[in-house]
């Protein structure tokens, strides 16, 4: 496939929007991208011989292996260098004596690997084409929701630091209905304005089909009128609700008009009637704003004989899609390389997260929620972890840890006497012994694994000759096992001088020394 390929949360938009029954040339249209790339993405979905259900709840890494199986090309960037100057070439068209062809030569004069006379013909006849008059749009119930920000700013007053806090004004509108939402959040950040989504959704309780923001940049990273990129983690919002983004363009407020005029009745309907009330809480406000916004909806219609509530629950709640069952969590995403101890470090949380020692030196994505952390190489999932926020502590699956290292952290007491019994009865025995002497467990380690070691280089019988004869003289040590061992004292019979002292009187109780101590006092 030509080009650079595709984010898979974008892949998942075409699909999803060949789900509800749009043509190719319409997703390209809508999503800004070459009819060819839909054809290509839509044909790749075909041979994948998998349903389009199957496919949409497939999480990014999955869908990437079918999509992009091969390198990834790269894209002819001599468009983006013209589109910039085609507004100022129609301009200069309109002047005495100014041809395409004059002004094809002077563009090779700036850009001399630039297109043809032909294609840059092609380029500007389009982009005159594309220059066309107003008109009246119609809306389908329950297909798209129009959202902004209001340009000016509601408030309340902190009743602790007696600070006022301005707040940014969500609203959302269903254009079909004109049915309208409003609330105050903290700010235009990625995260209240997703919350804010939420509660819309939650509010209409179902789904549209496409969702058209404006270009703030919690919606779109990059404004642009033919392309513009539209932020991840709003994708996976509106893939994880079944919807489409299609933004409008910027500097284009036709293209949402019911929006903004819904803004207009939200300063006289909401805005205006709470000019005199003083609120304490951001709480206390969007109770404020959700009482007035119901009445607002709730208000008959100019020209109509119904209200807008009236409007959306007989006509358009219907049509909306369910609301899916799980809340969506924000994914956050970073790049990390795996470090030489086998963890990578995530910064926000400042805690490190363990993944496979294969991957030491490589580059590792991150995706993160609220709840979990998934690590990645290349589209395969290689690590899973809850996500924990203790700063500068360690998140470890002993899995994930070399043989040698495995090893290291399973050490004890019970795992050498365990090895131990299984190699031999009397080795078992012996190191049983001792462990059970009164030393600090981790300094007799080394000494087991010298045993084992010894054990692996030594004939069996003879290394259980060595063992009976340390238990008896009660030596329990890596050294006296070597020396046994190693002076083939296992060869020669061993006299244990096991004959008790013979009795006698010559023994002096406590009762002497205490006689003794009394008389020097």
């Amino acid at each position: 496939m030509a080009g650079k390929p595709k984010k898979m949360s974008q892949v998942k938009q075409i699909l999803q929007m060949h789900k509800q029954g749009c043509g190719n040339k319409t997703i390209a249209r809508n999503l800004c991208i070459s009819k060819n790339t839909v054809k290509n993405y839509l044909s790749k979905y075909l041979s994948s011989k998998l349903s389009l259900d199957t496919l949409l709840k497939m999480e990014d890494h999955a869908l990437g292996k079918i999509f992009h199986p091969g390198n990834p090309a790269y894209k002819d960037d001599r468009f983006e260098r013209i589109k910039s100057q085609l507004d100022n070439y129609v301009v200069e068209l309109k002047k005495p004596g100014v041809t395409r062809k004059l002004l094809w030569e002077e563009y090779r004069l700036s850009q001399p690997m630039g297109y043809s006379l032909s294609q840059f013909s092609y380029h500007l006849s389009q982009h005159q084409l594309t220059k066309k008059p107003s008109m009246v749009l119609t809306h389908n119930p329950g297909e798209k929701l129009f959202v902004d920000f209001a340009g000016k700013k509601l408030s309340y007053v902190d009743h602790a630091t007696g600070e006022v806090i301005q707040c940014q004004v969500f609203v959302a509108c269903l254009p079909y209905s004109d049915y309208s939402f409003c609330i105050a959040i903290p700010s235009q950040r990625i995260d209240d304005f997703i919350h804010a989504l939420t509660l819309c959704l939650e509010s209409f309780g179902g789904v549209p089909k496409v969702l058209v923001p404006d270009n703030l940049k919690s919606a779109i990273i990059k404004a642009n009128r033919y392309e513009p990129t539209v932020n991840q983690v709003l994708e996976d919002f509106a893939n994880h609700y079944n919807m489409s983004v299609i933004p409008a363009r910027a500097r284009k407020p036709k293209d949402k008009a019911l929006v903004e005029n819904q803004v207009k009745l939200i300063y006289n309907r909401v805005y205006a009637r709470m000019r005199n009330q003083l609120f304490f809480s951001l709480a206390d406000l969007n109770k404020a704003i959700r009482e007035h916004t119901t009445n607002h909806n709730q208000t008959r219609m100019q020209k109509r004989d119904y209200c807008r509530e009236e409007h959306f629950l007989s006509n358009e709640k219907h049509t909306l899609q369910e609301l899916p069952a799980e809340a969506f969590e924000i994914k956050y995403y970073k790049e990390y390389k795996l470090a030489q101890n086998n963890h990578i470090y995530l910064g926000e949380d400042k805690h490190y997260y363990s993944a496979p020692y294969q991957y030491i030196g490589k580059k590792l994505k991150v995706v993160y929620t609220r709840s979990m952390v998934r690590i990645f190489y290349h589209y395969s999932l290689i690590a899973v972890h809850k996500r924990s926020f203790v700063k500068g502590a360690y998140t470890t699956e002993k899995d994930h840890l070399c043989s040698t290292h495995q090893h290291y952290l399973n050490r004890s007491p019970e795992y050498y006497q365990g090895k131990a019994s299984g190699l031999s009865e009397s080795l078992g025995k012996l190191v049983k012994l001792m462990f059970e002497q009164d030393e600090y467990p981790e300094r007799l380690y080394r000494s087991c694994d010298g045993l084992f070691s010894l054990q692996k280089n030594t004939h069996p019988d003879t290394f259980n000759k060595a063992c009976q004869i340390a238990i008896e003289y009660k030596i329990y040590s890596y050294r006296f096992m070597h020396n046994i061992i190693k002076n083939k004292m296992t060869e020669h019979q061993l006299v244990k001088l096991d004959k008790a002292l013979p009795e006698h009187n010559n023994i002096r109780g406590k009762e002497y020394y205490h006689n003794q101590i009394s008389i020097k006092f």
